[in-house]
């Protein structure tokens, strides 16, 4: 279920005249019935809502005052998230003459034209407080108040964000919560610029038309209306005159594959970014610590720990912060179990929220191997929203990648990576002859699309290029591990990651370092394995000067390591 929460206005949308009919009112009923909450967002102060509407036990929160006071039907709670208005200023607005003033618990209220003199009032007073119209209502409310942010409030007390939300409204003052909503609705007879904004109008007007949006999200949950939210798109390229290339943030699943080194972590980072950016909540599987510098994203684990799916759950549970996994603390055989637990605790939690709006499987083959697809009940019957990482598509399980719907091939040969998709999946390739991916270029094949796949430009996220320098630090390198032998092999010592790389050079025979060094091994570990190409150009500097005695070059290495990476303690 992608809308979870349905936000109404009150006067003109919900009600007409004032009233909610009975047709509404059990339109509300059948909403909650779905599983669905409902919350109410109106300018009226909350003493007035209750003398002219019975059903405000159908709402889960009632924002009142545009936004500056919550309440909680059920527990009788209510939150004010602002200050009082001062008798002052309500004193200097009767002495200017203004009539029909209401004064609610935050907001001062009144008519057209009477916003005049309101203005002179705060700017007389040095007041910071802004002026907010609901067709001929005035209303006077603090800065930085209005039915978003009372919205918001509601929203993370349910544990919710505005991207399970379709709000539905009709005038001026419903415009900063439409905006926020993942589908804005506006009412027939709403006022122009509402339906403007709207993704959608109903056929119907105040009262019939929450009728008819309800109607339709107990349907199909508005799948009809994917096509037309573009607001929230996600650019996972860019095309030879820089257009985005964009997919919609649900319902899909994408897999970004190709060779070790090419660059898939750094689309991936980019793509994790945007999502991030447009505040979708991301939680990243990382078994080799690769996103642990996303600034964006809070990361848990190590090598010395691993979290469990309860701990991992808790952090997710605020909206607001997208995750990284690190399991570097889990060893490789146990990951799929692992895997595995975590992913039914992230479908629970989705069934719950609609969070984490994606999930990010670096590694994907090593998670989710082929061999799992043996095994009854392993796999997930569904992914969505899912983004796959892998160097070899084919050790991933048919069933899972025949729910990818988009392929994104990175590095060399695109062409054969692409085909090792479509032979384990069964889908046709069309490659035309001649297609080729120059520096700076990936290929994107939309799978359920007819044409054959583009040729594109891969955006980078905006901060530093994503590196992988926990995994190399103090993770696990595995076949790309140093070895330390010396001289006709008198030793095998590995060193699996530049932590175990120092400790090893602190304390090795003077001969195995030194032929290590005069071969030039450090510098093409450094930028082969490591893929630190100015760590690999200043050993390599360092292994060109003959006159330095075997302490100094050790030094002048392990503080350019020091230098560049954490090293555990």
């Amino acid at each position: 279920m992608r809308y979870l929460a349905l936000v109404t206005d009150y006067d003109g949308t919900l009600a007409s005249d004032g009233k909610v009919s009975a047709e509404t009112a059990s339109a509300l009923e059948r909403l909650r019935q779905s599983g669905r909450r409902a919350i109410l967002v109106t300018g009226r102060r909350l003493d007035d809502l209750r003398a002219v509407c019975p059903y405000l036990h159908l709402f889960d929160y009632v924002v009142a005052e545009n936004g500056a006071v919550v309440h909680a039907p059920f527990t009788r709670e209510t939150t004010l998230l602002g200050a009082r208005p001062s008798a002052g200023f309500i004193d200097r607005l009767k002495a200017l003459g203004v009539d029909g003033i209401q004064v609610g618990e935050v907001l001062v209220a009144t008519w057209v034209p009477h916003h005049v003199a309101i203005l002179q009032t705060i700017r007389e007073m040095g007041l910071e407080m802004l002026i907010v119209f609901n067709r001929d209502a005035v209303m006077a409310l603090p800065a930085g108040i209005n039915k978003a942010t009372g919205l918001e409030y509601a929203l993370r007390k349910l544990g919710l964000s505005f991207h399970e939300a379709v709000g539905i409204g009709d005038a001026e003052n419903d415009h900063s919560f439409l905006r926020r909503c993942e589908c804005a609705v506006a009412v027939s007879d709403a006022v122009p610029s509402t339906r403007a904004l709207a993704s959608l109008v109903t056929l119907r007007g105040a009262g019939g038309g929450v009728v008819e949006l309800v109607e339709e999200l107990i349907a199909d949950d508005l799948a009809w209306m994917q096509g037309r939210l573009t607001q929230n798109l996600v650019a996972v390229a860019a095309d030879i005159d820089g257009n985005a290339i964009t997919v919609s943030p649900y319902g899909v699943n994408i897999l970004v594959a190709g060779p070790s080194g090419s660059g898939k972590s750094t689309v991936t980072a980019g793509i994790v970014e945007r999502l991030v950016k447009h505040a979708y909540q991301v939680c990243i599987v990382d078994p080799e610590g690769d996103y642990g510098t996303l600034q964006e994203v809070v990361t848990l684990g190590s090598p010395e720990h691993s979290i469990g799916p309860n701990e991992a759950l808790s952090v997710l549970e605020d909206p607001t912060i997208s995750l990284n996994v690190n399991l570097l603390g889990v060893e490789l055989a146990d990951r799929p179990q692992y895997f595995r637990q975590l992913w039914a605790s992230l479908a629970a939690l989705r069934t719950r929220t609609g969070r984490p709006h994606w999930i990010v499987l670096d590694e994907a083959h090593h998670l989710l191997p082929v061999e799992s697809g043996q095994i009854p009940d392993a796999l997930p019957r569904r992914l969505g929203e899912t983004l796959l990482v892998t160097v070899h598509p084919e050790h991933l399980p048919p069933a899972i990648l025949a729910m990818m719907d988009v392929v994104i091939a990175v590095g060399r040969a695109p062409d054969r990576t692409l085909r090792r998709f479509a032979e384990a999946t069964g889908i046709p390739l069309r490659w035309d002859a001649g297609t080729s991916a120059g520096p700076g270029q990936i290929v994107v094949w939309f799978v359920r699309n007819p044409g054959p796949p583009m040729v594109v430009r891969s955006i980078a996220p905006t901060r530093d290029r994503i590196r992988h320098r926990r995994k190399y630090a103090a993770g696990d390198m595995r076949y790309r591990s140093f070895y330390f032998r010396g001289p006709g092999n008198r030793h095998n010592l590995k060193a699996q990651n530049l932590a175990i790389f120092s400790q090893i050079a602190d304390g090795i025979d003077e001969d195995t370092w030194l032929y290590h060094l005069h071969r030039g091994d450090y510098s093409r570990w450094f930028r082969n394995s490591v893929n630190d190409h100015y760590l690999a150009d200043q050993a390599e500097r360092i292994e060109q000067r003959p006159t330095l005695s075997s302490a100094e070059s050790r030094t002048l290495i392990r503080n350019l390591i020091d230098a560049r990476y954490t090293l555990p303690e």
